[in-house]
């Protein structure tokens, strides 16, 4: 299904094939009713799942933000195939709405461009729809990935698989930094052509650190309050900040604080498999640092680790390297994909 919202659109007039379909339709008969406000699930990544309203102005704002970072103009086309249930998929109704873009319908599944067989303007993945679409990734000519951090890995086989193409594409890639509060993303970092090492925030974003060195975001135009989050950052200035971790993730060992997220990216420049470090009870330590593999052991997995975590004694110290590496098949994972540490800690 193609809806075009540079034409007048009459939702009677369209009739769903698909589940998803339906559930799009749904959507936009919420947005056409009277309320003020639609409701929004949050993944849990952060916390406990939960339910909450957002004004359709303010994820009109947002939309506009994002339009306008990409230059996206009416009639241009836009792909959305991520649930609809969460704000990302939301938020791709809506931006076709503000800039009254083509949008194409593809049910959310690891492989949305399997139909795919010409540009697309815009669109916005998982990484793990990303890794399974590399081949179809040069007609997507603004793609922002969202959900959960890209690895290393991942904007390598980026970088190759676009420089393979024949005929360069003019695409652009971004990988994002939002959450639900923000109404999706509030900056911007480029993957493609550019590997930028920063993200830039949206024109009326501010941001701060608290005394701990989390960000903290003031919107107005997204959200009435200040959101304080639990993201450790580096501000490069008063429009650009790193990521460095989540300090829910934190891991105390012996007094030594290991930030996972870090030695996991030294990990992922080479390695396909996903990778976490946790923190155990531990007796004496508190927390003994520990690797989780996603995988089945093998000698040449073995081979690899061993050189990878060489890299890291060499960037951090002896201290920062896992006291086990345990290898499990399939990592627990929560609604929109992203690696759920608590399960996977429970199950260790």
């Amino acid at each position: 299904m193609v809806i075009d919202f540079s034409q007048d659109i009459k939702i009677q007039s369209l009739f769903p094939q698909t589940e998803f379909e339906e559930k799009v339709i749904s959507f936009l008969e919420d947005w056409y009713s009277d309320s003020k406000t639609v409701s929004v699930q949050t993944s849990g990544s952060t916390g406990t799942p939960k339910v909450f309203e957002i004004e359709k102005e303010k994820m009109l704002s947002s939309a506009k933000m994002t339009c306008d970072f990409l230059n996206l103009k009416e009639g241009d086309s836009a792909l959305v195939c991520l649930p609809v249930e969460y704000i990302s998929g939301k938020m791709m109704i809506v931006r076709s709405l503000e800039r009254k873009l083509k949008l194409l319908i593809s049910s959310p599944s690891i492989h949305p461009l399997a139909d795919l067989d010409h540009e697309v303007d815009f669109c916005a993945m998982s990484p793990l729809q990303v890794e399974n679409s590399l081949h179809k990734i040069h007609f997507i000519k603004n793609l922002i990935i969202g959900g959960a951090q890209v690895s290393e890995s991942l904007k390598t086989k980026i970088h190759t698989q676009l420089s393979s193409v024949i005929q360069p594409p003019n695409s652009f890639i971004y990988e994002t930094y939002g959450m639900s509060e923000t109404l999706s993303h509030i900056g911007l970092k480029q993957i493609y052509p550019n590997s930028e090492e920063y993200f830039s925030v949206f024109e009326g974003v501010i941001i701060n650190l608290d005394e701990r060195g989390c960000l903290n975001i003031s919107a107005p135009k997204l959200n009435s309050g200040i959101l304080q989050t639990n993201d450790l950052v580096e501000l490069k200035n008063s429009r650009q900040f790193k990521f460095l971790g989540r300090i829910d993730n934190v891991i105390n060992s012996g007094g030594l604080k290991i930030h996972p997220e870090q030695l996991e990216n030294i990990l992922k420049k080479q390695l396909s498999n996903e990778v976490a470090f946790l923190g155990m009870k531990d007796e004496t330590l508190g927390q003994k640092l520990v690797l989780v593999i996603e995988a089945d052991e093998t000698d040449e997995l073995n081979s690899q680790l061993k050189s990878l975590l060489n890299e890291v004694q060499a960037v951090f110290s002896k201290n920062h390297l896992p006291k086990e590496i345990h290898f499990i098949k399939n990592f627990p994972r929560l609604g929109n994909g992203k690696l759920n540490r608590k399960e996977l800690l429970n199950l260790l």
